[in-house]
């Protein structure tokens, strides 16, 4: 296939996508959204996490909140569980990769907080660990997913918010996942800062 094409059909298939699945995903945007706003407005923290380039996304959220999105504002409390390469690879070596991400949810995890967990596919186990131990520790969770939202889907509670992108490409779901991203810092800041807030 020609290269210019092939590009050309990758934008397509990206916007199409997004453009059937808005109406489905919004709904849910806006409820994880007031979720994560209301924890902060109650001066409690989002722990994010994911793998691969879900790993990335989970980082991308945490920066916007620490540091800021489109407007000026005071960081807000949010830690990426991806970063610290020194506690992954001591979890994973001293236990299980499966618990990267749970051992660290249960040490720095309070009632009140929320989990942001990332899965394309619904079944790493990582964080499959994590949100168990997230309900555990009497956290919300916002799940960000693809396909058939996997074993994720089946641990989802009833003040959990599950946001599943209707795709089965990896690449697709992760695109939709940063638009879903980026939708959720701004609806954060406007309703922390003010509707009108620019």
């Amino acid at each position: 296939m020609d290269p210019l094409q092939r590009v050309k059909e990758n934008f397509s298939e990206s916007i199409k996508l997004k453009t059937e699945s808005v109406e489905m995903l919004a709904p849910l945007i806006v409820k994880a959204a007031a979720t994560m706003a209301n924890c902060m407005l109650q001066e409690h923290k989002i722990l994010s996490c994911g793998n691969g380039g879900s790993a990335a996304d989970a980082q991308h959220f945490s920066s916007e909140m620490l540091n800021r999105f489109e407007m000026e504002r005071p960081g807000l409390p949010a830690i990426a569980l991806t970063t610290d390469s020194s506690t992954l690879t001591s979890i994973a070596n001293d236990y299980q990769y499966a618990d990267i991400f749970s051992k660290q949810i249960r040490a720095l995890g309070q009632p009140g907080d929320i989990l942001l967990a990332f899965s394309t596919s619904g079944e790493s186990h990582n964080i499959i660990h994590a949100i168990d131990a997230a309900h555990d520790r009497g956290m919300r969770v916002v799940a960000l997913t693809g396909r058939e939202g996997g074993q994720v889907a089946y641990l989802m509670q009833d003040e959990d918010v599950e946001i599943r992108v209707p795709s089965w490409s990896t690449a697709r779901i992760q695109e939709v996942h940063l638009m879903i991203i980026h939708s959720l810092c701004d609806l954060i800041d406007r309703q922390l800062l003010g509707q009108e807030a620019q």
